[in-house]
């Protein structure tokens, strides 16, 4: 079977629209949460997503735009987009966002693989360094987790002798690239495929995955899009300007 891999989409249209456009054929869509939140297409993103597959986890923001969560750990700009997303958003489409489940959830007939928004052991925590990393990696009895949350492509791993992180590289900056990860048998990962709809690693392009079941294989992937488009709905909305103009920058 053949997985796309969504994350972090952040109710970037234009993002998903290219995704969805450059992704190779897949069988089964998983998304791991923060559909909407700073982008000006929530309800768009949102329907697109529940169209796609039925397989997800919440994100933060997910739970701040639905009043799940408080917005007290926020920081202004963020807040300000939650409460705007909020407002915009369908009753029908808050009503599914809000009852969104938490993670981990395993993916249903691969026993061995499970998703989070965050972190196995919490879902609104960063996994950013491999100090982050090595307690779920160490404690884990599911050998494959896919996260998102940290808008960071690539992920950890752990055997019995080593433990690392990796980053995907790409050579170019502005085209459609994929990079395989061969999986390793004996040997525990969490990895995750990106952010779709706000980058953060300094790559301006939607970043997603696809996981082959049978070979065993993540491949990254990064894709242009109507980043203008994506901008000037960020600033027809009203939102803080600077939800758009760091898309360019990929931060």
């Amino acid at each position: 079977m053949r997985i796309l891999l969504l994350s972090d989409i952040h109710a970037n249209l234009e993002a998903l629209d290219a995704t969805l456009a450059g992704a190779p054929p897949f069988d089964e869509v998983v998304n791991l949460g923060d559909i909407v939140g700073y982008g000006a297409s929530p309800n768009e993103v949102a329907e697109r997503s529940r169209k796609l597959g039925k397989i997800f986890v919440r994100g933060n923001h997910d739970k701040a735009a639905t009043g799940v969560m408080e917005l007290d750990e926020f920081n202004a700009m963020a807040a300000a987009a939650a409460i705007w997303t909020r407002n915009e958003l369908t009753p029908e489409n808050l009503d599914w966002l809000r009852a969104l489940p938490q993670g981990p959830i395993s993916l249903p007939d691969f026993p061995h693989v499970q998703l989070v928004h965050g972190s196995p052991n919490d879902e609104d925590e960063y996994v950013v360094s491999l100090g982050d990393a090595l307690a779920p990696l160490i404690t884990l009895t599911t050998p494959l987790t896919f996260f998102g949350h940290t808008h960071l492509q690539g992920g950890f791993f752990a055997n019995g002798s080593s433990a690392d992180g990796f980053r995907p590289e790409y050579r170019t900056v502005g085209q459609a690239e994929s990079v395989p990860l061969q999986l390793k048998p004996a040997t525990r990962y969490l990895i995750n495929p990106g952010s779709v709809g706000q980058p953060r690693d300094g790559d301006w392009r939607a970043a997603f995955a696809l996981f082959d079941t049978d070979a065993q294989v993540v491949h990254f992937h990064r894709t242009p899009y109507n980043l203008k488009e994506a901008q000037d709905r960020i600033f027809a909305a009203k939102l803080p300007p600077r939800l758009a103009t760091r898309l360019a920058a990929g931060r």
